[in-house]
């Protein structure tokens, strides 16, 4: 009897050392879950303050800081469910603040900067910048349009905006390296940058005609393809020295004999 007894005692021993690792398992298991939410909804937060720490640059609207700031409103609520401590007394604050600038920029009057006012940098970090941000924003402008947090009018606006301006950096680009290619006296690839920015310039010009910017840049690029041709023109293969002597030489072997 006393041996049943003890094999019964080992038997709920094991079961409950099973169902205490079963129960902590389980514990490390939504621990590390939680931790992967936080660090997921952490990188949503940086990559949006990145974008809109360079927003003045790229010229948004506030329909797009609106976009973004909703963005990391979900992001902090989300993360709030998550977080303990310090931490979430930190998202708590920051949703807080967050809510005032999201209600302000609601109340206020929508505003949409000219496409036609927008100057690239002079720097060329900042413009490989401006270049990042603005791929980033396209993709979280389609992100977000795709979760139905955006509306459709908006979307098809400031995806024009940001495709513009990706064109605007590009026909710069284009040019930019068109002029360093004919320095370097490479006119066959410059002719083609040259010709491919105009072609650029003519589609955006069709869109918005009135753009000085785009006046400005059709102007520079033909009088760049005027240079590329001149100069090609110029650098036309001569008549070697050597290659002429060697003519007239062959012209007195083989012409008539003199009598004398």
């Amino acid at each position: 009897m006393s041996l049943i007894l003890i094999l019964m005692l080992i038997g709920a021993l094991l079961l409950l050392i099973i169902g205490f690792s079963i129960i902590q398992q389980q514990k490390e298991r939504a621990e590390a879950e939680r931790r992967l939410e936080v660090s997921r909804h952490r990188a949503i937060i940086d990559e949006t303050e990145t974008v809109l720490a360079n927003s003045s640059v790229a010229s948004c609207s506030s329909h797009i800081i609106l976009i973004l700031y909703r963005r990391i409103q979900d992001a902090l609520e989300q993360s709030i469910s998550h977080a303990s401590g310090q931490l979430l007394g930190d998202y708590q604050r920051r949703l807080a603040d967050l809510n005032i600038q999201i209600n302000s920029i609601s109340a206020a009057t929508p505003q949409v900067p000219p496409v036609e006012n927008f100057r690239l940098p002079d720097n060329d970090r900042q413009i490989l910048d401006l270049v990042k941000t603005l791929k980033k924003l396209k993709a979280i402008l389609r992100a977000e349009h795709n979760k139905g947090k955006v509306d459709p009018s908006v979307f098809n606006v400031e995806e024009m905006r940001i495709d513009s301006l990706q064109q605007r950096i590009n026909v710069e680009s284009m040019i930019s390296r068109a002029r360093a290619a004919c320095y370097m006296k490479q006119y066959g690839s410059s002719k083609q940058m040259v010709t491919k920015a105009l072609s650029t310039l003519h589609l955006i010009k069709a869109q918005t005609p009135n753009d000085p910017f785009i006046t400005r840049k059709v102007d520079e690029a033909k009088q760049l393809l005027d240079e590329i041709m001149g100069a090609q023109k110029n650098s036309g293969p001569a008549v070697p020295q050597a290659r002429k002597n060697e003519g007239d030489d062959l012209d007195m072997l083989f012409q008539p004999k003199k009598k004398w």
